[in-house]
């Protein structure tokens, strides 16, 4: 037997979990009902009126405090709470081709590869990081720049003195 803790309907039927009247969820007991510790067979819960609400048609308009201010046009030049629309990438071709250049000459340092990649890498590292610094909005990768200069000084250096070494050889 389940029984319906909101209007007191008793079903049979134990498959039924909602209350055939109000739909609120059955609880189960055994053949007789527990008894009720309320004198008057009041619910123990609390019912609340209807929700408040909070912004009802009938309220009187508030006139405002201030005066209003007055609308100022702005110039477009210089918005002061706004980000710019458009924002271009800052452009890091030189120092990735430097980069990718000195790495690219290290393990060519016995074929030479210092001279004929480390000197182009050491070259568009230099021009990649003063264009960096000196339109910082425009370029960047400084520290693209100066990793691939770095790593094409190193394999220029050591293939010079491999070459040296080479033709002290003969």
């Amino acid at each position: 037997m389940k029984q319906c803790p909101r209007c007191g309907q008793t079903y049979s039927d134990d498959q039924l979990n909602f209350c055939l009247d109000d739909g609120e969820l059955l609880s189960g007991y055994a053949r007789e009902p527990p008894p009720t510790q309320y004198a008057d067979d009041a619910p123990p819960t609390v019912m609340l009126n209807d929700a408040r609400r909070t912004n009802p048609a009938n309220w009187p308009s508030t006139q405002p405090v201030s005066p209003p201010v007055q609308w100022q046009p702005q110039s477009l030049q210089n918005p002061l709470f706004s980000a710019p629309a458009y924002m271009r990438s800052r452009d890091q071709t030189l120092p990735t081709i430097a980069l990718i250049l000195g790495i690219i000459s290290l393990p060519m340092i016995c074929c030479y590869g210092g001279i004929w990649l480390g000197l182009p890498a050491a070259v568009l590292g230099f021009v990649g990081m003063r264009n960096a610094d000196g339109d910082n909005s425009r370029y960047g990768g400084r520290g693209m720049a100066i990793g691939g200069m770095v790593l094409g000084v190193m394999s220029l250096l050591t293939s010079i003195v491999i070459l040296f070494f080479a033709i002290l050889a003969r």
